[in-house]
């Protein structure tokens, strides 16, 4: 069976022209060529592809390479997050340090990931401060405000004080708390967060803030002052 039906044939005693030449080729068309899977043949003699003809059959693995891939450049992939049996969708590659998006579906580069855990890391590691200032204690329970080291947040704070005044017991609480020292004697300043403060002498304490950075003190017998340096402090989440 002949694949090619000419535009034009030939008798025995023909003449050859180059107008029937030119119909030969310019007018010929496909008899059989097709497997009708691949190839079609379609009512104006013209082979093409037929629709869902080209699968992984037709496609040598060695051909699908990253250069290939036309969505690399949308940074967009191939995926499936629904976690069915379905057609693969096309997966967003986000590129956000702060992953505010927070997808159930889209993926994160390497870059976002590692930045938004150094800064996770750091946001809750304890950290120096020296931040550096002055007390002045009393009777009456005063604050300290922390902010401009911890900032509105609620932080673990280690603080060394060194009176520069009278000896005076004084006790330090979160502000809010409802614990009060004992203010019988000098025992007042004794305890983790309890310091005798007096000219040179002191010592450090560990105290939480409230959700604003402050902290308070008394010295419910006797007035002094203090400075204090703030060694340390860890935000709290």
């Amino acid at each position: 069976m002949a694949i090619l039906s000419t535009g034009n044939t030939f008798g025995a005693t023909d003449t050859v022209t180059s107008t029937k030449l030119n119909n030969i080729a310019d007018a010929a068309t496909f008899d059989d060529p097709v497997d009708d899977s691949t190839l079609e043949l379609h009512t104006d003699g013209k082979l093409r592809i037929k629709a869902n003809g080209v699968g992984t059959t037709q496609i040598a693995t060695s051909s699908v390479t990253k250069a290939k891939i036309e969505n690399v450049a949308s940074m967009k992939v191939l995926g499936n997050t629904s976690g069915s049996a379905t057609a693969p969708q096309e997966v967003d590659v986000l590129d956000e340090d702060d992953m505010t998006s927070s997808s159930a579906t889209a993926l994160a580069t390497q870059q976002s990931i590692k930045a938004y855990s150094d800064t996770t890391a750091q946001s809750v590691a304890m950290k120096y401060s020296g931040a550096t200032g002055t007390i002045s204690v009393s009777n009456s329970y005063a604050d300290l405000d922390l902010s401009s080291v911890v900032g509105s947040n609620r932080a673990m704070v280690m603080i060394e004080f060194i009176g520069t005044g009278t000896a005076a017991s004084t006790f330090f609480r979160t502000k809010g708390s409802s614990v009060d020292a004992y203010s019988a004697g000098s025992n007042s300043g004794w305890g983790s967060t309890g310091l005798v403060l007096g000219t040179g002498y002191g010592g450090t304490i560990s105290i939480i803030t409230d959700a604003n950075g402050v902290i308070q003190h008394r010295a419910p017998s006797v007035s002094s002052t203090a400075n204090y340096t703030v060694q340390a402090y860890q935000v709290l989440q």
